[in-house]
């Protein structure tokens, strides 16, 4: 795949533009958390890691049926738990189509963030989007960001050494791709995003024992995203030619992680 690219503190869809919301924000403002997915990070469940202090009770949703083989090629993402950052309590939730889809296709129809992902229009163009990894192999998981309870960002990890990009670099085993999008402006332009890409950079090498870098290819004119990547611990690796953009290379590396 060609994916979007991930977002960033400045609101930006990682590589893409800042990301606007509608001229009164009501898409965030007046956002409240589904009570089904309230009761998914409710749920007790003895066998999930558990971060050493996740705040508010929270803990991360069994999978749901059928899906844990999809997820084996991430090491079960459902099951990766909350975790403490700067900025809150934040989890990721993958993506149930039944419920989430609504979130998700509002935030596309952003016409900043419609600029860069194209999925503006009607939900089934979300859908269309969304099913061939969720129906996939696991290579590519959707999720939802939730920070204090609250989802907040869509965001995409997926295995960069099985996806087309493998081939326009040296790619290793085990690489992971992370995209992200801040959903509303209320999230945006507060330091948001370069927390969270540090944070979920550092769950990925945390699940993932045998993942080596987290990879991230935001579009090269985009200078305030990979400033933000590079505020979150990734370094600038070489430029890349993508169908749809010429892309800044970005790697957070397991062996500088203590350094960056």
């Amino acid at each position: 795949m060609s994916p979007p690219d991930a977002g960033t503190d400045t609101g930006t869809d990682a590589g893409t533009e800042p990301v606007a919301s509608g001229a009164d924000g009501a898409d965030t403002l007046d956002l409240r958390l589904p009570d089904e997915l309230v009761a998914l990070l409710a749920e007790s469940d003895e066998r999930t890691p558990r971060a050493a202090h996740v705040g508010h009770g929270e803990r991360a949703p069994d999978p749901a049926p059928g899906t844990l083989a999809v997820e084996d090629l991430l090491d079960g993402i459902a099951a990766w738990g909350p975790v403490t950052t700067d900025v809150g309590v934040f989890q990721l939730v993958p993506v149930r189509l039944e419920r989430d889809l609504q979130l998700i296709s509002r935030w596309m129809n952003d016409p900043a963030v419609a600029a860069f992902w194209e999925l503006a229009g009607p939900e089934s163009v979300t859908a269309e989007h969304l099913r061939p990894q969720l129906d996939g192999d696991g290579r590519s998981v959707p999720c939802l960001g939730v920070l204090e309870g609250m989802p907040m960002s869509y965001w995409e990890i997926y295995r960069a050494d099985l996806d087309p990009l493998a081939r326009l670099y040296p790619s290793r085993p085990h690489d992971t791709g992370i995209h992200l999008l801040i959903g509303g402006v209320v999230n945006r332009g507060r330091g948001l995003g370069t927390s969270l890409l540090r944070a979920v950079a550092d769950l990925v090498l945390d699940r993932r024992l045998a993942c080596a870098r987290v990879i991230a290819e935001p579009d090269l004119r985009n200078t305030p995203s990979i400033s933000a990547f590079l505020s979150a611990g990734f370094r600038f690796s070489a430029e890349v030619e993508l169908p749809d953009k010429r892309a800044a290379l970005m790697v957070r590396d397991r062996a500088l992680r203590a350094v960056l």
